[in-house]
Formats: C-alpha cells, structure tokens, sequence
C-alpha cells in the first residue's frame, strides 16, 4: 500500500455514510477504520465472520469490506450468506489471491467489487466510493440527516416518527438532491431532470419553496450564486 492515509484526498464529513469492514488484521482495520473516518464514514469493525455477519445484518450499512481470509470463515463464504438473507449492501472483497478463479468467486458469491493486497490506498477510497454511489442511486430510502426520505411511500420519515408525504415531483426532487448529498445541483440541471427540461424557469425554486413548507427551512439549502443541495431536517 504506497499511499499513506494523510496523502488520500479528503471529503466532507457526513456521518450518514456507514461502513463494515469485516478483517482479522488488527494494525490493518484500526488503520482503514482512521482513514475512513477521515473521508465521512461511521465505521463498524468486525474481526471475524461472527461478528461480520451479527453487524452485517443489524447495522443498516452503506458499503461493506470483507476480508476474505477470516479465521472463523471464507470471507466468501461469509458473503454468500449474506446475501442468502437479502443483504443487499454493496461489498468490495479484500483478498491476497490475485488468480482469476478467485477474483470470480468473490463476485459470484455477490461481490461488487474485488481487490487484491497489496492495494493503493487511494485506489480503496475511490472504489467505495463508486460502490457507495451506486448504492445511493438505487436505494429507495435515503437519509436526510436524521430523517429519511422514503421513495417508494413518497414521505419523509421525521426523527419524531412522524411520516410527511409528498407529492410526486416533490419526491423526485428531494431524491435527486439527496442520492448526491455533498454535491451541489443547478437550477438548470434540476430542471431536466427532475421536470423533464420544463421552461419555466421557476419551478425547482417553486418545489423548494413547497419542501421547505413541509419539511422546514433546512431540508434543502441554497448554494448562492449556484444552486441547491439537500441539507438536513
């Protein structure tokens, strides 16, 4: 691993995003648990497939790591039954066998992503990221700080518990917003996407004005001069 964590690009913190990472290397994980830490993430570690499993299937993660030469079990194998049980959290599969044979069990196993030690710290950092966005773009529940948007149920589930629906295009803004939340959307670009190119140059301001109505001020924040992204409830 050249890149040492403090020569890693960092990111806003959004203690939102939330990692496993399931390796028995002590000085390994402690080191991948600081320098995700760093990027933003709230990260869970499991020294064993035990605990990866207990963690993989109660802690509601974004992304998982996952060692594949666990003491007590196959990483693989671990991740098998993972996705035996609907875990569906997207997870890149450290391993130090680079042979293609095994590079295609981890992703037949349910792998997204596959990556052998030694690796470039850098490089880690970019592919849980991608794996972190994809998930974003086909998650239906979305955080808004500490409430969620429910795409499915078109509401926002509040921290109270209470539900607030939305209607359609209100929906489909906050999503647009919140699948990319560190990221700042212009009027333009929220225009095609969300309104289908509409001409009136007003409506996202307009659907902004009717989420800030329900939902408070802060759910979506104005970026001057540029535009809007998701802020929090």
């Amino acid at each position: 691993m050249a890149a040492k964590p403090g020569a890693a690009e960092r990111s806003p913190r959004s203690p939102r995003r939330r990692l496993l990472i399931v390796e028995d290397d002590r000085e390994l994980a402690r080191m991948l648990a600081g320098l995700f830490a760093e990027q933003g993430y709230a990260v869970d570690l499991a020294p064993d497939g035990q605990r990866g499993l207990h963690l993989a299937l109660t802690g509601g993660h974004d992304v998982m790591i996952i060692d594949r030469g666990l003491p007590d079990a196959d990483g693989v194998e671990l991740l098998r039954r993972l996705r035996g049980r609907a875990v569906t959290v997207p997870a890149l599969v450290l391993t130090a066998f680079g042979a293609v044979a095994d590079r295609v069990a981890g992703l037949d196993a349910g792998a997204e992503d596959y990556l052998v030690k030694p690796f470039e710290i850098d490089e880690l950092l970019a592919r849980v990221r991608a794996l972190h966005r994809r998930h974003l773009d086909e998650a239906w529940l979305l955080p808004l700080g500490a409430g969620w948007l429910d795409a499915e149920a078109r509401a926002v589930r509040l921290p109270s518990g209470e539900s607030v629906p939305l209607s359609g295009q209100e929906c489909r803004l906050l999503r647009a917003l919140a699948i990319r939340p560190r990221q700042v959307h212009t009027r333009a670009a929220l225009r095609q996407r969300v309104f289908d190119g509409a001409r009136t140059e007003s409506i996202v301001d307009t659907y902004v004005y009717y989420l800030r109505g329900k939902l408070g001020q802060d759910v979506v924040r104005t970026v001057r001069g540029v535009g809007y992204r998701v802020g929090e409830l």
